[in-house]
């Protein structure tokens, strides 16, 4: 489980990156064939190799790890507070509503 949400991760910030799983694993030397593994959660990688990915990504550990560690869900709120105060005030107030009603549905 932990290795699949640490590949979607790194997924996630190698589209953000514009990067194909290719020209990842051209910067990492690795096959592409074990870039897809790892985003698939099929393969772990070595603790050097995930912190070369994260360099090569630039982004935080704790940014590809965010879905693994109790503190990551700090993390998520932090990114998104942050994504919210640049919206224009009608967005954020849309979004905080609906926000509002999930939460009175989960309790």
């Amino acid at each position: 489980m932990q290795s699949k949400a640490i590949g979607k991760n790194i997924k996630k910030y190698r589209h953000l990156r514009g990067l194909r799983q290719e020209d990842l694993a051209e910067l990492m030397d690795l096959s592409p064939n074990f870039i897809s593994m790892v985003e698939r959660g099929e393969k772990t990688l070595s603790l050097d190799s995930f912190v070369r990915i994260a360099n090569v990504l630039q982004v935080s550990a704790d940014m590809l790890l965010a879905d693994v560690l109790d503190t990551g869900y700090t993390l998520k709120s932090s990114l998104l507070t942050e994504q919210l105060e640049s919206l224009d005030k009608k967005d954020r107030e849309m979004i905080l509503d609906a926000v509002e009603t999930l939460l009175r549905h989960c309790k």
